[in-house]
């Protein structure tokens, strides 16, 4: 079987599963607080503290490290408790400036998610961005991940650090690095809730906590129907997380989780068709041009199951952070029949050591902090035939390894009691390889005909590959600090991102109704960039700003191709482009009683002098986002709230500029009311205006006339449910 062989590669490569879980486990022997991704801050609700180490800090106290890094960062959690009982990761998001989050189909699926434009036009699995849990990546090891197994419902503390910020972490790339930092907390909470479109969830969490252990269990599960025709979701997470105090300088947390992840890809619609009823489902030709939904059934199935550990060691001004992590992904994606079925099956290794020096106890920062990151996957790729949604015939077999060394040093130093700098310097070496599996001289190949399917035979070509890529990434920051309120910084760095292997691998010559003729294997170089930034973090009395401005000069862009059906090819390397700026958030007490939040986003993204594209924008980059929230607390125990979401410029849908998403402007409302310490009751209504819109785009480089490109937003919604705790 496929699976079984890519199973036993890679634990012969990384010895196994029990091995991994064996040393995961023995960690917890030596070893770490509950510990959010910065060196030296450790994220904590009620959990094991460690009385006189101020390495055990608080959730505020993690919140003052993170705004004191000088670039973009925020923190989200606690200050505004989730209304849904298992959050989205748009809504987890919303307010977050500078993080876009598209939703393709409404519930938990794979929503594009970018942060200053990188991976900006890859979906569904992304790259350009870190996503970590506690500090370890759930990222495969080429840098790619599945966005919908992300789960902030189960995070008590996400940190986003955008740009270079990330680096410290072992992330390179231009956009940043996100870390859902997991909850220990002692008691029990359970929420469920349902509404529209067959929309069903329910959570609980439990935890302990004595003098040296802590631990926190979780579940959650969501399902619905969907808004529109073949757009069911689902999701069921379980983890567990123990925290142990092995001695006054060593500490430990240990970690598991499985996530099961199903949806349907309803696919993109006309605009014609949009407008006129935004729940059908494409035909493809000759109805419109664009995937046969109804014949090919789209559909993505994965499951990740994810160990590890972070131990930390405090020697006096010395802290030390060892942390192992290992997942385990299958993934299915159904593509319509241009591209067919593909699997891929695989292991990822991932082993942490960073260190901080800090002499002066009181300082946010460390004075010297360093890190080293590796990791190494291999994963048994194989493609079949969409034949009318189902498995027909096998066309390609791989066999992908992927490695990543990221390795980080940088200075936090004084200079007089207000001003400080931070230089640091990062460097990425990493490497690709595809060996070609098929062994036979033709592939199999489907054409939907007239009068049936039409299965043949044509050329088969070698697709092996072997590709490194190495590059340095410095930067220099400096902050000024003119009281304790306020925080002025300004900041230059450079960005390094290898390709992943959907960049790398992808098919060619299907088209809406035939199967691919082949397979694209470009020898892409990795995208770098040169950013600018200057920021202002401050506050005055109930009121606080988050503004960050930049520029960033970007070579050899990793734009991604997709065919006529909306189906992923390979990518290309852009020339010159440039990606500028500007993230803003606002949030304060406006009167008694009624409080607000701006998440302002501008994005002008742009090809630089293309020969073929001239000055024109980057296709699925809105130009503005704007997140306005209020919330009003009509008595103690009862709030209301609304939430805006409005991008009012029209978005480019392909490179050539050619064709564009409309304006839209969608109004949610929310209200909790607490029965008890113990009890509350939540209600939403969502696109309380019933707006159609669509709420994102198919991404293309040359669109053609009456495509279909546009997802469709959900109508109206209405939710309600119920939260206990004990």
């Amino acid at each position: 079987m496929a699976g079984q062989l890519a199973s036993g590669d890679i634990m012969a490569r990384i010895g196994g599963l029990g091995f991994v879980t064996a040393v995961l486990l023995a960690g917890t022997a030596t070893g770490a607080l509950a510990q959010s991704a910065t060196p030296g801050s450790t994220t904590v609700l009620d959990a094991v503290v460690v009385d006189g180490t101020r390495w055990s800090d608080t959730v505020q106290r993690a919140r003052e490290r993170l705004a004191a890094i000088p670039g973009g960062v925020a923190a989200i959690g606690g200050e505004e408790p989730a209304v849904r009982a298992v959050p989205t990761l748009s809504e987890a998001l919303a307010l977050v400036p500078g993080v876009v989050v598209q939703r393709f189909f409404g519930g938990n699926d794979q929503p594009r998610v970018q942060i200053r434009g990188s991976g900006l036009q890859q979906n569904p699995v992304e790259r350009g961005i870190l996503v970590l849990r506690d500090g370890l990546p759930i990222n495969r090891a080429d840098g790619s991940y599945i966005v919908g197994l992300a789960n902030p419902g189960q995070a008590s503390l996400i940190e986003v650090y955008r740009g270079y910020t990330a680096n410290r972490l072992g992330a390179s790339v231009l956009g940043g690095a996100i870390n859902f930092a997991s909850p220990v907390e002692a008691g029990t909470s359970v929420s469920a809730g349902g509404g529209s479109f067959g929309a069903a969830e329910v959570s609980a969490r439990t935890g302990f906590d004595s003098d040296r252990f802590a631990g926190s269990f979780s579940i959650d599960s969501s399902r619905r129907d969907g808004f529109r025709r073949h757009n069911g979701s689902r999701r069921t997470s379980v983890g567990g997380t123990i925290e142990a105090e092995i001695s006054d300088s060593v500490t430990t947390r240990a970690f598991i989780g499985y996530t099961d992840l199903g949806f349907d890809v309803s696919g993109p619609l006309t605009l014609s068709a949009l407008n006129a009823d935004p729940t059908q489902i494409s035909l493809g030709p000759p109805t419109s041009l664009g995937p046969n939904v109804e014949r090919d059934r789209p559909r993505r199935e994965a499951t990740q199951f994810l160990i590890g550990s972070r131990t930390s060691i405090v020697l006096d001004d010395h802290l030390f952070d060892i942390g192992l992590g290992y997942t385990y992904t299958e993934d299915m994606f159904r593509f319509p029949v241009s591209s067919g079925v593909r699997r891929t099956e695989g292991g990822d290794l991932t082993g942490l050591l960073r260190y901080a020096y800090q002499p002066d106890a009181d300082a946010l920062l460390p004075l010297f902090e360093t890190t080293a990151q590796y990791s190494i996957g291999s994963a048994e790729r194989t493609y079949n035939i969409n034949r009318a949604g189902a498995d027909g015939p096998a066309f390609s077999r791989n066999d992908l390894d992927a490695k990543t060394l990221s390795l980080t040093a940088g200075l936090n130093v004084p200079v007089g009691d207000a001003v400080t700098l931070s230089p640091s310097l990062s460097y990425t070496y990493a490497t690709r390889g595809n060996d070609d599996l098929w062994g036979t001289a033709t592939r199999p190949w489907l054409g939907f005909t007239p009068g049936g399917p039409v299965l043949s035979r044509i050329p088969a070509v070698d697709t092996s590959y072997d590709r490194s890529y190495s590059g340095w990434s410095p930067a220099l920051a400096a902050s000024w600090r003119p009281d304790e309120s306020n925080l002025l910084f300004a900041a230059i760095s450079r960005s390094f991102e290898p390709p992943t292997h959907d960049d790398l691998l992808g098919t060619m010559g299907g088209t809406p109704n035939s199967s691919a003729t082949g397979f694209s294997t470009p020898d892409l170089d990795a995208q770098t960039a040169t950013t600018v930034e200057i920021g202002w973090r401050g506050s005055y009395e109930t009121w606080s700003v988050d503004a960050v401005a930049y520029y960033s000069w970007v070579d050899d862009e990793l734009l991604s191709l997709r065919d006529s059906s909306g189906s992923l090819l390979a990518a290309v390397n852009a020339d010159r482009t440039i990606h500028a700026g500007l993230e803003l958030g606002v949030s304060g007490e406006i009167v008694q009683a009624l409080t607000g939040r701006l998440a302002y986003t501008f994005q002008d993204f742009r090809f630089d002098d293309d020969p073929v594209r001239g000055d024109n924008r980057l296709a699925g980059a809105p130009r503005h986002v704007v997140h306005l929230a209020l919330q009003y607390a009509v008595a103690e125990d009862w709030d209301i709230g609304a939430a805006l979401q409005w991008v009012p410029a029209k978005t480019p849908v392909d490179n050539m500029n050619t064709l564009y998403a409309d304006p839209y402007a969608v109004v949610d409302l929310k209200t909790e009311y607490r029965i008890s310490e113990a009890f509350s009751l939540y209600g939403a209504v969502t696109n309380l205006f019933d707006k159609t819109y669509a709420s994102s785009t198919l991404v293309l480089d040359q669109a053609g006339p009456g495509q279909a490109v546009y997802l469709p937003g959900d109508g109206r919604g209405f939710y309600a449910g119920i939260k206990a705790r004990f």
